[in-house]
């Protein structure tokens, strides 16, 4: 340790001082015996947002805010798991000599570590390692973190026949500090974290076995990828296990299939065919979103879907979207498939000279986007090649940025809460490459660029603190033209998916030279919101069937009513109902199979349909229908009339609710 001390400040205020180089363990050792013992990592800076976790090993170089993690909690979750990567890499190679190792992570939800074994992993083989791994986390080895000089490192790696670390040390930047950790005889090359010792690793379970290429590339050779997960102890094991047999059952693409939503096939890979039931979905999503556009002043535009690749260069996508746009040669020029619709906003925007007075202006586009997905990463809806999202583009001064961004919170808040979703904010900061880091860029520019970047990201924080919203940080995660906030929701099997976002960017209008007439008669730049609300609807469509388990609700539903005659003596009375029903915009059918009356409404439970009308004899004599309403039980006899009004409202689109339009109506008058 350093003679040279630091301040180092706790959730409670209090400050302490210490060498420099002091770890977390040795905070916590002085404030108490228990502390230190339970100790497995800590947050730096909490306070600003900072979600990056060290563990009680790394030390401690200059004052900072810190909060110390102990065992069982959800933040030492991410230490616990990445552990349990490298005890389960150790195991590998006690039990199958010659194997490499190359990256180990946690990830959401557990761990993976890439293997190079040309034989694989059998089911077999997991259930061995599962079993040495034990082994390791009963003899309670201690991590140990050591740095290294980078020829060090190679050398021991090269010793080691570690082909994939020596590569890889060889990329880390010269002025990164190279560590190891270690436990029992068995080291890696690592940054961390790491709790203290294997035995803290009580509850795990290896998941599945998948290809990888080497650093992602198609090029490198193709690892073994092995899954697991881990938690502090194995009752909450037991509960992600069940949550995970409850997600098979949901899974969108065995739930699609039963209900004939969507399909795919070889002729388009990766690219959805929507059934009519499917479509209806879909379409249906379209609306609802239409209908906030129509509350909060958005157009809608059409614009093209193959454009010259110089429209792209411009914007700065070409660059960073090459490799996964569909490109193509027209007339000797390079066109493709867009990837994005926010250029050609660009383009409407410009088409007419604008004034202050113009602003903001708002234009959505429901256009269809193409973008390559590498086959290994196509997941059913999930992850596609050809997709539509709820894509928007606000235009405004920069006296109107908290405005409008606010109201597209608010309108986030209000369309998840039509789904019974849960939210969390993140905040996305610039990224490594962005706009304003180009290398032929002179010095006064990239400046001026790091101005720009700097108001981006105020003006976002300041809405975002302005709102009240709790967030987190994600430093270096935004998107290469501005700051962008995100929003997960969680959906009913606790399980989190990053959906809405929200980008502020002033980088777009320089490149474009957007203008507009400003108060003065001069010209002013405007600043460019992006914004999506579903996201993709594909992918939007693939995580509400897993949330809803296909069980609709009854206006998104595919069928929304089905009749049931007692006997083919009510097919007429039954046929008529469904007639007045579907001139009124319902989607309803009549169950004509000659099978029982309890077949066919245990069918109907079966394939969640939302109402069920039952007729016989006595309700066709009385205009009235036996009214079965999913979830709500039965409602009993009712008369005709007030039983389709009571459908006819449920199927009815959702509005935007009370206090967005609150908000609206208050920006309206200012």
């Amino acid at each position: 340790m350093s003679d040279t001390q630091i301040t180092i400040t706790l959730p409670d205020g209090s400050k302490r001082q210490y060498a420099a180089g002091a770890t977390i363990k040795d905070v916590a050792a002085s404030i108490g015996p228990k502390l230190a013992r339970d100790a497995v990592g800590g947050i730096l800076n909490p306070q600003d947002g900072n979600d990056e976790i060290i563990d009680v090993h790394t030390p401690l170089k200059g004052d900072c805010g810190l909060k110390i993690i102990t065992v069982n909690k959800p933040e030492g979750l991410e230490v616990l798991r990445h552990s349990a990567s490298h005890v389960m890499a150790s195991a590998v190679q006690r039990l199958f000599p010659g194997t490499q190792v190359t990256f180990g992570p946690a990830v959401e939800n557990g761990f993976y570590y890439d293997f190079k074994r040309d034989e694989g992993f059998t089911p077999d083989d997991l259930e061995k390692i599962e079993a040495e791994m034990k082994k390791i986390v009963e003899a309670n080895q201690p991590f140990v973190r050591a740095e290294m000089s980078r020829d060090e490192a190679k050398a021991l790696f090269a010793a080691k026949g570690e082909t994939f670390k020596v590569e890889h040390i060889d990329s880390i930047p010269v002025d990164a500090t190279i560590t190891t950790y270690t436990h029992g005889d068995w080291v890696d090359l690592c940054r961390g974290p790491h709790v203290p010792a294997t035995g803290l690793i009580k509850a795990f379970k290896l998941m599945s076995v998948a290809g990888a290429y080497w650093k992602g590339d198609e090029k490198n050779p193709m690892l073994a990828r092995v899954y697991g997960t881990a938690f502090w102890d194995q009752k909450a094991l037991d509960e992600h296990l069940s949550k995970l047999e409850e997600a098979k059952k949901r899974d969108h693409r065995k739930v699609g299939k039963e209900l004939d939503l969507f399909s795919f096939h070889p002729v388009a890979p990766a690219m959805p065919f929507f059934h009519a039931k499917g479509a209806f979905i879909y379409n249906q999503l379209i609306e609802f979103i239409r209908g906030y556009y129509r509350v909060l002043g958005f157009d809608e535009v059409i614009t093209p879907q193959i454009v010259d690749m110089d429209l792209f260069k411009r914007s700065g996508h070409y660059d960073h979207y090459r490799e996964n746009m569909f490109l193509c040669d027209v007339d000797g020029r390079e066109f493709g498939v867009k990837p994005m619709n926010c250029p050609g906003h660009t383009l409407i925007y410009s088409n007419e000279k604008r004034s202050y007075r113009d602003l903001p202006f708002r234009v959505a586009d429901f256009c269809r986007l193409h973008r390559y997905e590498r086959s290994g990463v196509t997941a059913g809806l999930t992850r596609v090649r050809s997709f539509a999202q709820d894509d928007a583009h606000i235009f405004c001064r920069e006296d109107q940025i908290a405005e409008e961004i606010g109201t597209q919170i608010a309108m986030m808040k209000d369309i998840f809460g039509h789904f019974g979703m849960e939210s969390q904010v993140g905040f996305a900061t610039r990224p490594q490459q962005s706009l304003g880091t180009e290398a032929e860029l002179s010095a006064s520019e990239r400046e001026a660029w790091d101005q720009v970047w700097m108001r981006a990201e105020g003006s976002l924080k300041d809405v975002l603190d302005s709102e009240k919203l709790t967030y987190t940080t994600h430093k270096g995660d935004g998107a290469f033209y501005g700051p962008k906030i995100d929003f997960r929701v969680k959906d009913a099997i606790d399980r989190w998916h990053q959906l809405s976002t929200v980008q502020l960017d002033f980088g777009l209008p320089r490149r474009f030279d957007l203008s507009y007439v400003n108060h003065e008669g001069g010209e002013s730049r405007p600043v460019m919101v992006h914004r999506a609300m579903l996201g993709s609807i594909e992918r939007f469509m693939g995580i509400l069937i897993e949330h809803t388990g296909g069980d609709f609700p009854l206006w998104l539903a595919p069928v929304q009513v089905r009749i049931i005659g007692i006997t083919d003596e009510n097919a007429l009375y039954a046929t008529e109902i469904q007639k007045k029903l579907q001139s009124l915009g319902v989607r309803a059918k009549v169950d004509h199979r000659n099978e029982k009356l309890g077949f066919k409404i245990r069918d109907a439970e079966m394939h969640k349909i939302p109402v069920v009308l039952v007729v016989g004899k006595k309700e066709q004599e009385a205009r009235s229908v036996s009214v079965r309403w999913r979830k709500r039980g039965d409602l009993g006899v009712m008369q005709l009339d007030p039983a389709i009004s009571l459908v006819l409202q449920a199927a009815a689109i959702p509005s935007p609710g009370e206090a967005l339009m609150g908000r609206v109506q208050e920006v309206a008058r200012l």
